[in-house]
């Protein structure tokens, strides 16, 4: 059985919904938890959830539902953590003072074999300085990456990558991005020959900084191993022009709280809109289910967590505001991801 490690006290709402998203997961996906951090507190949170259950929308909005868990009848393993790594903490610095932090137990646990991948919602700095410490790097990758899944307008997501691990990159690095967000399109979410783009302001080759156009040249001469299908402008993303889209860090975490914004935004002004008067209130109640199914599909919660690419590991990179379903799916990333052993066929194609 897949045996998850789960860094209980990271994300705004840790513990408690960490710790129920998991358990969640546990439950309906048949894994094993190694959950990490202080030993009373995720002992009291278990009980209570066996007892009484928890609160959940299951990501669809609107009336939330208790879902039951037996806990007791799940393969839970606690490892007590003594530190937590606090959001403003610089990574680095804290990953070497605080030895006994809930994500650095947490990503311990997946380089001793204690478990079989790690799901976290804290720092996202300390998660990818831990697991890069801990669990080291895939021979011929230079950095890793975080691979985010958006939603399209087709049944195919969408793979961003770099999402934030790299704010400076070189072009060897975005080709390594290029071919890990590849392995993972195909071999994780099942599309077949993904279409590699580079983002940029034009789709010409001569488009962009010199990051962008030396990436071009690149990629263009590594087309025999690769469908790569040239520049795609920001506006492209989510019309199905490519299937992993290439950037650095910087501007992939950019691009990627803009579409989270907007996506707010427009709902929001739609809520507005239904709110005006009687009639379109009226409107409102009977679109609700439309709207509802529509936030499904686009919410972050239903793609639970990013992840890193490029070390020897499965780490998956949850949002900070993460609650139990969003923790949940996470769970159900890591498993795939790890029983998919993209790892090993990362190592593959670099080596070959």
């Amino acid at each position: 059985m897949t045996r998850i490690a789960v860094d209980a006290m990271g994300g705004d709402h840790a513990p408690y919904e960490i710790i129920a998203g998991a358990v969640w997961a546990a439950q309906e996906y048949g894994v094993a938890l190694e959950l990490v951090g202080k030993q009373d507190k995720i002992e009291q949170i278990l009980e209570k959830i066996n007892n009484k259950g928890f609160r959940s929308d299951e990501g669809k909005g609107g009336k939330k539902n208790i879902i039951r868990v037996d806990v007791n009848s799940l393969d839970i393993k606690i490892t007590h953590a003594s530190e937590v790594i606090e959001m403003g903490e610089h990574p680095g610095q804290a990953i070497r003072k605080k030895k006994k932090a809930s994500i650095v137990l947490a990503v311990n646990a997946v380089a001793t074999g204690s478990s079989d991948a790690l799901v976290a919602a804290g720092s996202t700095g300390a998660a990818m300085a831990s697991s890069l410490f801990g669990l080291g790097r895939i021979p011929g990758i230079d950095r890793p990456a975080i691979a985010a899944t958006l939603p399209t307008n087709t049944t195919k997501p969408i793979v961003i990558i770099d999402a934030g691990a790299n704010s400076s990159c070189s072009p060897s690095m975005l080709k390594q991005f290029a071919l890990m967000g590849m392995t993972f399109a195909r071999d994780v979410l099942g599309i077949k020959n993904p279409r590699i783009g580079v983002l940029n302001i034009g789709e010409e080759a001569g488009k962009g900084n010199e990051l962008a156009q030396n990436t071009y040249k690149l990629l263009e001469e590594y087309q025999g191993n690769m469908n790569f299908v040239g520049n795609i402008e920001g506006r492209e993303i989510f019309m199905n022009v490519c299937d992993v889209v290439v950037c650095d860090g910087f501007v992939g975490n950019v691009a990627l709280k803009i579409v989270e914004g907007t996506a707010l935004m427009l709902f929001d002004m739609i809520r507005n809109e239904f709110h005006r008067n009687i009639i379109t209130k009226l409107v409102g109640l009977m679109a609700k289910p439309i709207f509802k199914s529509l936030y499904q599909k686009i919410n972050y919660e239903e793609f639970g967590g990013a992840l890193l690419l490029g070390v020897k590991g499965i780490t998956v990179i949850s949002h900070g505001r993460s609650k139990a379903y969003a923790i949940k799916r996470a769970v159900k990333v890591a498993k795939e991801a790890f029983e998919s052993e993209i790892n090993k066929t990362i190592a593959e194609s670099v080596e070959s």
